[in-house]
């Protein structure tokens, strides 16, 4: 039996050209893997290192075998050269076989696509965004806490609260009132003495715009804070920012009907971004 593919530019699995996925198939049986997903800029992969760091990391705690970097790098690096290209997502699910939940002496797959460039208002980086909050809450799991894992009916469900496309991003919190982060994104909170973005502990995505962002704000100077963060607290903030590998940042400049000016942590943020995509540094942007 096997699945249609969706309209990518390329597919690959398990490094040979494909256009569907062989079932069985526990990723999507029982969610039970992880995905990564790259921008890509003039052919090169966009936070490379932090991507596969992340995936080796779920990898370890999923106890699933992880693929040979060298494997994945030339897999990723070949989607990337699809002219086109702006996206390229790796899925790695834990494969076929098993009894029920039980999957002893399974080989994990690897599913490579490339895609077209997200279109997104280009104002939304300059002017900033209009964000709600979710109605949903998260459930904790500290197992799966951080993970890009392929669980994500609960933001499945939070992206459903809303159709107005003026709204870019809606808040989740957890159940005990905390904010956790976007559906998409990651959060930063901007106050007089720190830069605050919520603890990821319980549940969440860590995001790897989220890590170079906690990097650079404190090679800069700044204070930056990761702990549990109050709802209310959000509307004390000088300035609210989202990041994620696609997006980069993006200003918060409305939740709810509260404005907030785009700011310059928000800018700096976006410029030391910008720079390191022109110049490849640090890895940040690896060919």
């Amino acid at each position: 039996m096997v699945r249609p593919m969706t309209d990518a530019l390329a597919t690959w699995v398990d490094g040979q050209a494909a256009n569907s996925l062989p079932l069985p198939d526990r990723g999507l049986e029982f969610g039970d893997g992880l995905y990564e997903t790259l921008a890509v800029r003039e052919g090169g992969l966009r936070l490379l290192d932090r991507h596969l760091a992340r995936l080796q990391e779920g990898c370890r705690r999923l106890a699933i075998d992880a693929p040979a970097r060298a494997t994945l790098v030339a897999e990723l690096r070949r989607a990337a050269a699809i002219p086109g290209a702006g996206l390229v997502k790796l899925v790695l699910t834990r494969g076929a076989g098993g009894t029920g939940y039980v999957a002893d002496a399974v080989t994990p797959r690897r599913i490579v696509q490339a895609f077209l460039p997200r279109i997104r208002a280009p104002e939304w980086a300059t002017q900033g965004v209009a964000v709600r909050r979710c109605r949903l809450r998260l459930a904790e799991q500290p197992a799966l806490a951080g993970l890009k894992h392929l669980n994500r009916l609960e933001q499945v469900l939070a992206r459903r609260e809303w159709a107005d496309p003026a709204i870019a991003e809606g808040l989740t919190s957890d159940v005990h009132g905390y904010v956790v982060c976007g559906t998409m994104t990651n959060v930063f909170a901007v106050y007089a003495d720190s830069i605050v973005t919520p603890e990821l502990a319980r549940c969440g995505v860590a995001g790897v715009v989220r890590a170079q962002a906690l990097d650079w704000l404190a090679e800069a100077g700044h204070r930056v804070v990761v702990r549990d963060l109050r709802d209310a607290e959000l509307d004390a903030a000088r300035e609210i920012f989202l990041t994620n590998a696609v997006i980069g940042a993006w200003p918060v400049r409305a939740l709810d009907g509260r404005t907030y000016e785009p700011g310059p942590v928000c800018r700096e943020l976006q410029q030391r971004l910008a720079r390191a995509w022109e110049s490849a540094e640090a890895g940040v942007c690896a060919s």
